[in-house]
């Protein structure tokens, strides 16, 4: 059986750290993993300044509330659906994940979780597992399955080079000049069509 495991955010969803940051007006959030390969010291930053700034769980949400799948990401999401098993590996959180994941026709999700205080401050992260991506990636495979793996950053590598095929999808260009072995596209017609080979050739 082949599956497909792709990321979320930069590929169906944008990016919620970076709109956030555009709502509450604090550059510095815009830091995400295309730019910080260490998701732990990336997380770090991110929690300091929402302390710094008093911001709390609910004020992401509200954002989240706003946003929409990326143009042409319901219709792909729907198509691949059609095909073969879907299933997201993503770094997100539960918390952030369940109104998009709506609006995206409930894909399977594989995510973190946020601590939080009794005041609705966000206080730290639970790692669903360590290198979670790759070590999906892993358990499939010993399961037998042949995964299609895709995504846009850093922290998606490990997870495309443990696949049976993979690519890149719209990476910047520091990712793309670094792992240029893997092949990189920018719409999601071109995605279904490296996924379309993988599927349906012997």
């Amino acid at each position: 059986m082949r599956i497909v495991c792709l990321d979320l955010e930069g590929v169906l969803i944008p990016e919620i750290w970076i709109a956030f940051s555009e709502a509450a007006g604090i550059p510095e959030l815009r830091r995400t993993t295309r730019d910080e390969p260490d998701y732990d010291k990336l997380m770090a930053f991110r929690l300091e300044l929402l302390a710094k700034h008093h911001l709390k769980l609910a004020d992401i949400q509200r954002v989240i509330g706003t946003m929409e799948p990326l143009e042409g990401a319901v219709e792909f999401t729907a198509a691949l659906k059609e095909r073969t098993q879907l299933i997201i590996l993503s770094d997100t959180f539960e918390q952030f994940a369940k109104p998009l994941m709506a609006k995206l026709g409930y894909p399977t999700l594989f995510c973190n979780s946020l601590v939080t205080g009794a005041d609705g401050s966000i206080t730290g992260y639970k790692l669903r597992q360590k290198d979670g991506k790759k070590n999906a990636a892993l358990a499939f495979k010993s399961i037998n399955l042949e995964i299609f793996a895709a995504g846009d950053s850093f922290n998606d590598l490990a997870m495309i080079r443990e696949a049976d095929a993979g690519c890149l999808f719209r990476a910047p260009e520091s990712i793309r000049t670094s792992h240029s072995d893997i092949i990189c596209v920018d719409t999601y017609a071109e995605l279904l069509a490296q996924i379309d080979t993988f599927l349906f050739n012997p």
